[in-house]
């Protein structure tokens, strides 16, 4: 116990220094603008914004990255109540009930609601992110190279089996991802593979590119094709403090939709979207008069938002003590690390700790931050949702080539953004989620490297991985996982529970 406090006293002292705290306003800020923009979700913001990470310190660049996170899973509430239309994926949900209680005048519970529910499920989910941290960590580090790879794949099947769709598309999706992390150099030998005589693919695909074509441009373009009505609340918002009977009703459902949101972010394939169905579904279920649900119910709003919130937090678990990210968005904060040289997983807390406890440190404060930005400002978010989307996405488009192309100095990384924008946009008309293949893209080198060690260590045999109890279990745990997938009857739950 008193280890854990002198830790956080040290990630409060790197928290708490003005230019991080000013990096975390600019993060909660920013997430919290592209949570109310419809359209442009953390994913697609976090690949634009990576270039302009460059040039700061780990730390802050971070800090920075995170806070558009869990920044976004706050501001998606806002347009989502107002509008009928979710900022961003894990909002979707609130639309339901939210939208229903801001046309009955009470958009201002709704709204204080969620920001309640996401602050009270932000601080939980970090303390469980702090003491998680050390015994995680300490369990990693009996992890050999055969261990790593089966968790690996374990975290995608995972990915596999969460990813909405057909299961074949999903593995598809990492398979394609895996093939593109080996273009480049042989990681032992140097030679070149898979490079097609192009000089500028010898280094590789370069991870923003591949984030930034399919996740920026292929939204900005999926998007535009969409007609959308915004019906926004007119009337002027006012009641912001909700009232005791509020406050009761929605206590248990802010409390079940912190744990389940907990628990739904550290599995790999899972985080926000997940969790906030999930708490929706449940509430109903338990609920004494689910058919309230739908028509204006605070339990609606409360759980989505809490679990969202708790899901988005304790998703940096597994990447920050394993170095596996759980989710997409994790994945590009993989991406995000490895430019600043650091390398994610068990040795990033003992010889790194200042980050480590930096950042968890900065999520207490960037949740505080997203309550005083979030409830006062209104107003703004209100006069914000009426800018046509046509208006924004030049800048956009500008501002993505700048960073882009600011990477190497090379117009070949813009063109390859271009060619990935169109892939992402068909994968997406196709019913293709791309998200799979990131995780996939990402994980290869680190899947490769740690299969090509194990080999080494067991001089080529193969059944290392099935003879190393722990090893044994991680891919046992992903067979069953996939089998299970693939049966009708689980097929047809798990088309019926996405449609849902």
């Amino acid at each position: 116990m008193y280890e854990l406090l002198a830790n956080l006293a040290l990630g409060f002292s790197i928290a708490l220094s003005p230019n991080n705290m000013f990096l975390c306003l600019v993060g909660a800020l920013v997430g919290t603008l592209i949570g109310v923009l419809p359209g442009i979700g953390p994913l697609a913001t976090i690949a634009m914004l990576l270039p302009i990470t460059f040039g700061l310190p780990p730390v802050g660049a971070l800090i920075m990255l995170a806070g558009i996170y869990y920044g976004a899973q706050y501001g998606g509430s806002t347009t989502s109540i107002l509008i009928n239309i979710p900022g961003e994926s894990s909002s979707v949900v609130t639309c339901l009930d939210g939208h229903q209680m801001a046309r009955q005048g009470r958009a201002g519970p709704a709204l204080s609601i969620a920001a309640i529910g996401s602050f009270f499920a932000g601080c939980v989910s970090t303390v469980l992110v702090a003491a998680l941290g050390k015994p995680l960590t300490e369990l990693a580090l009996l992890f050999g190279p055969a261990e790593y790879f089966s968790l690996m794949v374990l975290g995608l099947i995972f990915a596999v089996v969460l990813a909405k769709g057909s299961v074949l598309k999903a593995i598809a999706m990492v398979l394609s991802g895996l093939m593109m992390s080996m273009v480049g150099s042989d990681l032992e030998t140097g030679a070149e593979r898979m490079s097609f005589g192009i000089p500028e693919l010898s280094d590789g695909i370069g991870f923003v590119v591949v984030a930034m074509g399919v996740f920026g441009f292929g939204e900005i373009m999926r998007n535009l094709e969409q007609v959308s009505t915004r019906e926004i609340v007119q009337a002027k918002v006012t009641g912001l403090m909700p009232t005791l009977k509020d406050l009761k009703a929605a206590a248990g459902a802010i409390g079940r939709g912190t744990i389940l949101g907990s628990i739904l972010g550290i599995l790999p394939g899972g985080g926000a979207v997940i969790a906030a169905f999930a708490a929706y579904t449940f509430e109903k279920r338990i609920s004494k008069t689910p058919e309230r649900f739908g028509r204006g119910a605070i339990e609606g709003v409360a759980a989505p938002e809490s679990a969202n919130n708790a899901a988005a937090q304790t998703s940096f678990i597994p990447l920050l003590t394993l170095g596996i990210p759980p989710n997409a968005v994790m994945a590009l904060m993989v991406g995000a690390m490895t430019i600043h040289g650091i390398v994610p997983g068990p040795q990033v807390m003992t010889k790194q700790p200042e980050l480590f406890w930096g950042m968890i440190a900065s999520m207490w404060l960037g949740n505080l931050m997203l309550v005083v930005i979030n409830l006062p400002l209104v107003g703004m978010w209100v006069r914000l949702l009426r800018v046509p989307y046509r208006h924004l996405f030049p800048m956009i488009i500008i501002f993505c080539c700048i960073g882009v192309y600011s990477l190497n100095n090379a117009a070949f990384d813009a063109s390859m953004t271009a060619i990935f924008g169109l892939v992402g946009y068909w994968l997406v008309k196709h019913d293709f989620e791309p998200a799979p293949m990131l995780l996939g893209f990402v994980l290869g080198p680190l899947m490769e490297e740690n299969l090509r060690r194990a080999m080494l260590i067991a001089r080529g045999d193969a059944t290392v991985f099935v003879t190393r109890p722990i090893s044994a279990t991680l891919l046992a745990l992903a067979t069953i996982l996939l089998v299970l997938a693939v049966l009708p009857m689980i097929r047809a739950r798990r088309e019926e529970v996405f449609t849902e």
